[in-house]
């Protein structure tokens, strides 16, 4: 008990910085895994994976990754734009990513292990120089 009390500072330095490497997981929601930009793009190109815009079309026609299709989070079980190929990669985004991480641990558990959110979303993806469409 002495140590606790003549160490109190040593102790809340501590518990803060476990608190600040945990605090990403919990604001994510522990929705699921994620990938950075080079990644989603690997995935796409050397493993045939999927790219799923998962934001509402009019943020879609606003403004997506190259490829992208776009099916929004409220029509995604069931959707006929998700491949029936259980195997292949689903790397899924939206504008934020919030979103998106939902969307990946919902298809995981319907199935598709290998469906991933892309970190930071739309946005990262702009950020990485990535190409990026307009909807008519």
């Amino acid at each position: 008990m002495k140590f606790f009390v003549d160490n109190w500072i040593l102790l809340l330095v501590a518990f803060a910085s476990g608190a600040m490497l945990v605090w990403p997981m919990v604001r994510r929601g522990g929705g699921g895994l994620s990938v950075g930009t080079a990644e989603a793009v690997r995935l796409i190109n050397r493993e045939k994976g999927v790219l799923i815009d998962v934001g509402e079309p009019a943020e879609f026609a606003a403004g997506h990754a190259a490829g992208a299709r776009n099916v929004p989070l409220g029509r995604l079980e069931g959707a006929k734009e998700v491949p029936s190929n259980k195997a292949l990669p689903l790397v899924l985004l939206c504008a934020s990513g919030a979103r998106a991480g939902r969307a990946a641990a919902m298809l995981r558990k319907a199935g598709h292990e290998k469906a991933v959110s892309l970190a930071g979303g739309t946005a990262a993806w702009r950020e990485a120089g990535f190409p990026v469409e307009k909807s008519a």
